[in-house]
């Protein structure tokens, strides 16, 4: 394992993705911050980062609170230089519209577009001094589409990736790599393979080359970390060689 002399920040660092992604870095030599909701959810993420040598920070935060972000980011950046900034909040939800109030869908565009807004513009303050950086927004297929029922998740995701767009375009030129995944396809989690049971019945887990692991997104951001500045993505899509789109 290379030397600690780096830091990424993880916000939305859940059972899945998020911990998935906080494994890699730390498997790469990068010292963790990880963040979300509730802290008490990080102790296994933690246990295993530890366990593997690695070295990981976690606590409770709520990424639509601006003083809260300052913070969580201004430590990471104490520690070491904040070279990554992976924003990993969902709230993916479904609604019919007549059923989507205004409560619902206001903290869905807090929590998916609002929050993501306030870490990228808190990392890229910190990485400018510094010459360079990356920071990385999870979207998903409805980044792209606005399905029936997700008026509310749909509009923050489009609105997440014109953030992101927009800050590649203003941050690019001056070396801070912002990029948008796009997970076009269910992650393999319970949560998901109970929704696929109930939609498309007792056969819908035959194929388990049709779920995307976590691990996998976890590899392709490190890609995207990777990547020399003279070949930048903004853009990349990902599914599973099964999916239909």
């Amino acid at each position: 394992m290379q030397k600690r002399n780096r830091t990424v920040a993880v916000i939305g660092a859940g059972d899945f993705i998020g911990g998935e992604i906080a494994k890699k870095f730390a498997s790469e030599g990068f010292t963790v911050f990880a963040g979300r909701r509730n802290g008490d959810k990080l102790v296994p993420l933690v246990k295993d980062i530890e366990a593997a040598g690695g070295e990981i920070h976690a606590r409770s935060l709520d990424a639509r609170n601006e003083r809260e972000i300052v913070s969580f980011l201004n430590d990471a950046d104490k520690h070491a230089p904040l070279e990554v900034c992976i924003f990993n909040i969902g709230a993916n939800v479904n609604f019919p519209i007549l059923e989507t109030t205004e409560r619902v869908f206001r903290k869905v565009w807090e929590m998916a577009c609002y929050s993501g807004f306030l870490a990228g513009r808190e990392a890229a303050r910190l990485m400018l001094p510094h010459g360079g950086g990356n920071i990385f927004f999870t979207g998903a297929t409805a980044s792209l589409r606005g399905g029936s029922g997700y008026a509310a998740f749909a509009s923050a995701k489009f609105g997440l990736r014109a953030v992101a767009q927009a800050m590649a375009r203003e941050l690019g030129p001056k070396n801070i790599h912002v990029a948008h995944l796009i997970i076009d396809s269910g992650v393999d989690t319970e949560w998901v393979r109970q929704r696929r049971l109930e939609a498309l019945g007792p056969n819908a887990l035959d194929d388990p080359d049709l779920l995307m692991p976590p691990a996998s997104v976890a590899a392709s951001y490190w890609q995207l970390y990777q990547q020399p500045k003279s070949a930048w993505t903004f853009e990349l899509e990902i599914r599973p060689f099964g999916e239909k789109w």
